[in-house]
């Protein structure tokens, strides 16, 4: 009876000290000091790359800087490039699936900067 109460104590004894080492290893080390959100004098813009009048600032017309376009040509919706004359992407939707201002928008054409633009525009209204 003897040797199970100190076979008892011994365990739990390992145990806790087990148990108290692993504590002390996982326990976070304490915060020093919190650094301000707020960017450095060093980290902002010159005052000379700010616009301050913006009546001057010239825009480029879409047609000349977004290269893909979706039109509609008859009752269905095709992407043309640019620089190219030629189909891009047969899409095989018809304009029908669309709302009427939407159509009339197709019909003019519609600019795109990028190929997802477009797959994302058609996914809203198909979808």
């Amino acid at each position: 009876m003897k040797k199970l109460v100190y076979c008892l104590c011994l365990f739990f004894g390992t145990g806790l000290l087990c148990l108290t080492a692993a504590l002390l290893v996982k326990s976070p080390a304490p915060i020093e000091e919190t650094r301000s959100i707020l960017p450095t004098e060093s980290q902002t813009r010159p005052m000379d790359t700010i616009v301050i009048n913006q009546k001057k600032v010239e825009h480029t017309s879409t047609a000349e800087t977004l290269p893909y376009c979706l039109v509609s040509e008859d009752g269905f919706l095709l992407v043309f490039r640019k620089d190219q004359d030629d189909v891009c992407l047969y899409t095989h939707i018809p304009i029908t699936d669309f709302p009427k201002e939407e159509q009339d928008r197709l019909r003019e054409g519609i600019w795109f900067s990028t190929m997802p633009e477009i797959y994302s525009y058609l996914e809203s209204y198909t979808s």
